[in-house]
């Protein structure tokens, strides 16, 4: 993250209270002010794009050539939405994947859609697949996926990446891949489920957590980005779901926001690097990724989002939501009848259970202005909704999810 001393201008223009209807193609020169002028604005997105192998060297083998239809399709979504800043999940570990997707795809119009470069990338070691030598699910064997840092076959499988045009400054990036777990306090870790050992080595993070600061303009904002491990898979003990809910609480207590009695600060936080604390007070972030839970529906602990969404340092005024999502739940019926949460804001088309639900989030802090917000899942009447599909889907299971902040000036 960055850590000048510069404050940050509170933005006090009123903000947009309804959910403007927009074409799935909008970009962010669309956007306009109250006197219908050119806007300028920033697209942040995140995707978990599926774009994960069963084993290590599938994907940069499937991105060598210009052919792969799922990483097409992706990349054709990423164009036709065209982000500023991107996250993305779900994309094994290789740097060189990550330029093959870039050079292959991104930089190639599918479709008739434009090209996109991103001048500005950043990845890093993931936590998934990488063992820790012991038995961490009590199935008798210390070499499974299951007893991996974090689920996976081979390290760095279901890995993430961030693309921007916008300059990272990677000198002050933080990364938080080896924090314990237990040093976290009031954990939810299940009490006398792992044994001594594994409580000493067990890593919060199924992935990682990243502080990414992109400067836009003279401000740096910084991008908050993390994949809390989905919050099944599990037995009674609630291993995932508790884990879940921890990484996602991770971000509360490093932006220093935290309302939860069990908050004791963030001296606690250490990054890779062995400095400790959390994000500078009054600095600028937008929190980017699949965190797995719903707000009302679905498998997680309850208030698991919450932890954010009802944070005062988080911007919550509108909602990225879909015309798709609604027609979605409608057609296939099943666990989304039942659903308490709104179809419009669901994000990921999961089957049963737990149906569809909002998964993957963009939440940028108080003080950044949202301009827009939408869900990338067209109508079947819309053409582009062969992009989106169904099972077995072109691209995801998880739809684009994007959010126009106002730029600041420069």
């Amino acid at each position: 993250m960055i850590r000048g001393n510069r404050l940050v201008a509170v933005l006090a223009l009123v903000l947009v209270g309804t959910v403007l209807a927009v074409p799935a193609t909008s970009s962010p020169a669309d956007a306009r002010d109250e006197r219908g002028r050119p806007e300028p604005t920033v697209r942040v997105a995140t995707f978990n794009a599926s774009l994960n192998r069963p084993a290590a060297g599938d994907l940069r083998r499937d991105l060598s050539t210009p052919s792969n239809a799922q990483a097409r399709a992706v990349a054709e979504i990423v164009q036709r939405t065209r982000p500023d800043v991107l996250v993305l999940q779900e994309l094994d570990h290789d740097p060189e994947a990550l330029r093959l997707f870039q050079r292959n795809y991104l930089e190639r119009g599918q479709q008739g859609a434009d090209p996109v470069r991103y001048r500005y990338t950043f990845t890093a070691p993931v936590n998934t697949g990488v063992p820790t030598g012991l038995d961490l699910n009590g199935d008798g064997r210390t070499d499974g996926p299951d007893d991996a840092y974090g689920f996976g076959a081979f390290p760095g499988q279901y890995g993430m990446a961030v693309l921007s045009r916008y300059p990272i400054d990677e000198k002050h990036v933080r990364t938080f891949q080896k924090l314990l777990w237990k040093d976290m306090p009031g954990n939810r870790m299940p009490q006398g489920y792992y044994s001594p050992e594994a409580v000493d080595v067990l890593r919060l993070s199924s992935k990682s957590h990243w502080d990414v600061p992109v400067k836009v303009g003279r401000r740096s904002v910084h991008l908050l980005v993390s994949h809390p491990t989905p919050p099944v898979f599990d037995g009674p003990e609630d291993r995932n779901g508790r884990r879940n809910a921890d990484e996602i609480r991770f971000w509360a207590d490093y932006t220093g926001s935290a309302q939860d009695s069990r908050w004791t600060g963030a001296d606690w936080i250490r990054d890779d690097r062995g400095r400790r604390g959390g994000l500078q007070r009054g600095a600028s972030f937008v929190i980017a990724g699949d965190l797995n839970s719903d707000p009302v529906d679905g498998d997680s602990l309850p208030g698991a989002t919450n932890q954010l969404l009802d944070l005062r340092r988080v911007n919550t005024s509108l909602t990225p939501s879909s015309d798709g999502a609604v027609e979605a739940a409608r057609l296939q019926g099943g666990a989304n009848l039942s659903h308490r949460g709104d179809p419009q804001f669901d994000t990921a088309d999961f089957s049963e259970p737990p149906g569809n639900i909002r998964a993957d989030y963009v939440l940028p802090s108080a003080d950044l202005d949202i301009r827009d917000a939408r869900v990338f899942w067209p109508v079947q009447a819309d053409p582009l909704s062969r992009l989106t599909g169904t099972y077995p889907f072109p691209a995801s299971d998880h739809r684009l999810v994007w959010v126009d902040l106002r730029r600041p000036p420069r």
